[in-house]
């Protein structure tokens, strides 16, 4: 049986939060996100964009308002929200979507209503069944295709909550990626080689590093699908 809260100074590091302000935290329920990919609502309402002061008042928020996550209305306080979901704000029509810092904290940032429609979702898995093809995503979606071209570790850009597919980017040379994972999380960079399971980029200072290809994120070609900083 999973327990409701778990200990503050347990939490995950991308969690930024205050460790020893109170023993306990609230749990994400099992959902679309890892526990060091996303967070609760609660949270993510209270610490990460200070809409309320307690748990007490995101509950009424969450009952009294629509609060969406890609596109998709969410009365839960502990309904994980994590890397790349929109969490939208009709009423008072404001709309954040969920990326690592630099410093591999989960934080918010605000983005104009025209891009909550997209997200992009990494190919994390592919099986094969009859008549073609079933995708695994980053954040727990599936998708059957009949095209062999999808490859794990390239990024579908979708339209929420249509799961439409709008655009296909493939790990390569010359794409552009944002890390996930490693001492350069938060980072953007264009690929420059592609070895077996590591990855050779240029950073956006133009410095040169290598990182393991679980951590690359392709997000565009010659510019980023999405906005990705403040």
């Amino acid at each position: 049986m999973t327990k409701n809260h778990l200990k503050r100074i347990a939490s995950p590091k991308t969690w930024k939060i205050g460790r020893k302000l109170h023993t306990f935290i609230s749990r994400p329920n099992p959902g679309p996100h890892s526990l060091p990919m996303g967070m609760p609502l609660n949270i993510v309402l209270r610490d990460l964009l200070k809409f309320a002061d307690t748990s007490y008042e995101v509950r009424k928020i969450l009952q009294e308002r629509h609060v969406l996550v890609d596109g998709v209305r969410r009365k839960d306080i502990r309904f994980p929200a994590g890397l790349m979901d929109v969490v939208s704000f009709p009423d008072i029509q404001k709309e954040f979507r969920i990326l690592f810092n630099e410093k591999g904290h989960l934080h918010a940032i605000p983005i104009d209503k025209k891009e909550s429609g997209l997200k992009p979702c990494k190919i994390t898995g592919k099986s094969r069944y009859k008549g073609g093809y079933q995708i695994h995503l980053i954040d727990g979606r599936t998708l059957q295709v009949d095209k062999t071209t999808h490859r794990v570790g390239d990024t579908l850009v979708l339209e929420v909550p249509k799961q439409e597919v709008k655009e296909h980017l493939p790990l390569g040379k010359n794409m552009l990626i944002y890390l996930i994972g490693g001492k350069h999380i938060g980072d953007m960079g264009k690929v420059e080689d592609v070895h077996g399971d590591k990855i050779r980029y240029k950073s956006r200072k133009g410095d040169v590093y290598e990182t393991l290809k679980e951590y690359a994120f392709v997000i565009g070609k010659e510019k980023p699908s999405i906005k990705l900083s403040a």
